[in-house]
Order: C-alpha cells, then sequence, then structure tokens
C-alpha cells in the first residue's frame, strides 16, 4: 500500500480537531514504528512520524488505535490550560522580568530558575503512565465512533502495542506499556484484573 493512500485514511480516522494540529509524515530511516515528539507550547504543529515499512505490518485495526492513541496523547498535552505549574512558570517568568528591569540578577535567577523547575515538573506529568492510560481511554472513545465496540478497541490497542515491540526488536514491553496493557485486558474483558482504581488519579 502507498503511504499517501494510507496517510489520506488515517486522517479520515482523526477526530477533525486533530487534523487541524497533527501532521502524519513518512520517516522510513526511524527504528520506530511511530513516533512523536512532546510538543512544546511554541511549536503550531504536532508532528507524527510513520515508518511504513513496519506500519504495514501491523493489521488495519491495530493500526487505526495506535495512531488514535497517539493523536489523544499529544491533543492531551495542554500548556495553557490553567493549574499549579504554569501559574508557577508564569510567576517565575514575570518576576524574573521584573526583578531584570530592577538590575537583581538574584532575583531574576530565582524567577527563571523557578519558571524551570515547573517546567520540568509539568513536562514530567506529561510523560507519567497516567497520560498514556488517558491516551489509551481516548483512543478507545474515538474508536468507538469509527464502528469499534469498546472490546474490540482494547483489544486491538493492545495486541497493538505487543506487535510493535516485537516489530522494533525489543526484548520486552516497558514499565508504562505493561501497566497500559493489563489496564487493556481488563477493559477487552480478557482479565479480570485491572489497575487499582486510585493509580489515575
Amino acid at each position: 500500500m502507498e503511504p499517501s493512500l494510507e496517510i489520506r485514511r488515517l486522517l479520515d480516522v482523526m477526530p477533525a480537531s486533530a487534523r487541524m494540529l497533527t501532521k502524519i509524515t513518512n520517516k522510513p530511516e526511524q527504528p520506530k514504528v511511530i513516533d512523536t515528539s512532546f510538543p512544546l507550547p511554541w511549536n503550531q504543529e504536532r508532528p507524527i512520524y510513520i515508518n511504513f515499512d513496519l506500519w504495514f505490518r501491523l493489521s488495519k485495526s491495530q493500526r487505526d488505535l495506535l495512531l488514535l492513541q497517539r493523536v489523544s496523547w499529544l491533543t492531551g498535552v495542554q500548556w495553557f490550560k490553567p493549574n499549579i505549574y504554569q501559574g508557577i512558570v508564569l510567576l517565575g517568568l514575570l518576576g524574573g522580568l521584573v526583578e531584570s528591569t530592577q538590575s537583581d540578577v538574584v532575583g531574576v535567577a530565582i524567577g527563571v530558575g523557578l519558571s524551570a523547575i515547573a517546567g520540568f515538573r509539568l513536562w514530567r506529568n506529561h510523560q507519567s503512565p497516567e497520560m498514556e492510560l488517558n491516551a489509551d481511554a481516548a483512543a478507545i472513545r474515538i474508536a468507538g465512533r469509527r464502528g469499534y465496540s469498546e472490546a474490540e478497541a482494547a483489544s486491538s490497542l493492545l495486541s497493538a502495542i505487543e506487535a510493535v515491540a516485537k516489530i522494533e526488536g525489543r526484548t520486552g514491553l516497558n514499565f508504562s506499556e505493561l501497566i497500559r496493557c493489563q489496564n487493556l485486558r481488563a477493559i477487552a474483558g480478557l482479565s479480570p484484573v485491572g489497575i487499582p482504581e486510585n493509580y489515575t488519579k
């Protein structure tokens, strides 16, 4: 199958809001099946890189759910949604700006340092298994609007995660993937044991 045809098909699978934010790019040299960079606040476009030589080793349902999960993760990163860390970043930058007008080097250093710490904490929150679990749940919801049942979508995403690890030549799944797989098995009805409810809170 031609990558351009698959890209058009995947754009139809995506929610309309994500089409405006994300861009699918063919990247045959990358060792990963699908890859995304952490979206920084000044980047207007959020690219999704796919190695189509590896991508086509997955089934259609696996590809759909894998893409929806990555899109959900990318659109879930919201730098300007008000919370404590965004507030600290903003206050630190404003404080640093005020102190710089008064030529207070120590004040500038404290303001910028505070912003950097809060920004790093914000970045870490978006790299957590909780964000991946939220993206999985969002992908399953979107797939429901594309004709998949909840169990079918969860099962397809589960098998996609496991298949990608094999295609990429990895010896096993990482911690975040193991947590996600256990959660997806429970959603798909393949296991009575999910993850603790307070894990995602």
